[in-house]
């Protein structure tokens, strides 16, 4: 399957039926879509959070849940901390970096993250690392519900057992990516350069957008993400996580992936 570049208008109106849930404004995601079909492509299905408001500054996103709703698997505390905290600083530095290049300005983070090589040179670790939180963290939000259902279903189920053997032998070898990367990263399901669903890993908020993969599921395997409650106990965190998968979520990202 080739590698996704142009936003189509069916994705348009799954986002803007989340946004318009969630409370974001009609206005803001036909401005996003406005920008993209105009010209600006993206290798990943945009979402409507990832793109930068009117103002072409780039915001927080909401959550969609409390920040208890996850419990007991993440705790409150870490929730608060990571979206307001971490994620926010992010976003910031991310304004920032691109506050002095009108020409990089109303594009979303996917498109800039798509050719890192295009950035300035002054600013190209700056985009990588934040631009990179930005969109890792917003998908992170988004992958997660406190209804998260234990397997998945559909498309992205079945796909998952024709790569991997079956759900159980994809969980595995997607705890062990999370397990296995050196100091903080990221685990993530992608559909890679070839078609293909593959488990890759990757480190700081480095995102598998730049190297030409679509991400599909992300689990944050920082500190920060887990410390409060599991400690150094990396792997409980990751067994845990799986109860706040929103597989409805990533089998509409597998499914319109696929389509395009």
């Amino acid at each position: 399957m080739p590698l996704i570049k142009r936003f189509s208008w069916l994705t348009f109106a799954v986002i803007l039926s989340v946004a318009l849930v969630l409370g974001i404004s009609r206005s803001s995601i036909v401005s996003t879509a406005t920008n993209l079909t105009a010209g600006e492509t993206s290798p990943l299905l945009a979402s409507a959070f990832t793109a930068p408001d009117p103002s072409g500054e780039f915001v927080l996103p909401p959550l969609a849940y409390d920040y208890d709703a996850l419990e007991p698997y993440i705790d409150e505390q870490t929730m608060m901390l990571h979206h307001d905290k971490h994620h926010a600083s992010y976003v910031k530095n991310l304004n920032d970096a691109i506050a002095d290049y009108p020409e990089l300005q109303g594009k979303t983070v996917e498109t800039l993250l798509q050719d890192l090589e295009t950035i300035p040179e002054a600013i190209r670790t700056a985009v990588q690392n934040n631009g990179g939180g930005h969109a890792n963290h917003t998908m992170f939000w988004e992958t997660m519900t406190p209804d998260g259902q234990s397997v998945p279903s559909g498309a992205s189920a079945q796909a998952i057992d024709t790569q991997f053997g079956d759900f159980a032998t994809f969980q595995t070898a997607f705890n062990t990516a999370g397990k296995n990367q050196f100091g903080s990263g990221w685990a993530w399901l992608v559909i890679n350069p070839a078609g293909e669903l593959e488990i890759t890993a990757t480190a700081n908020q480095d995102s598998p957008i730049s190297a030409g993969s679509q991400p599909l599921l992300g689990n944050d395997v920082w500190e920060h993400a887990y410390y409060l409650n599991y400690q150094n106990k990396r792997g409980d965190y990751l067994d845990a996580w799986w109860n706040t998968v929103n597989w409805d979520v990533v089998n509409s990202r597998y499914e319109q992936a696929i389509r395009l």
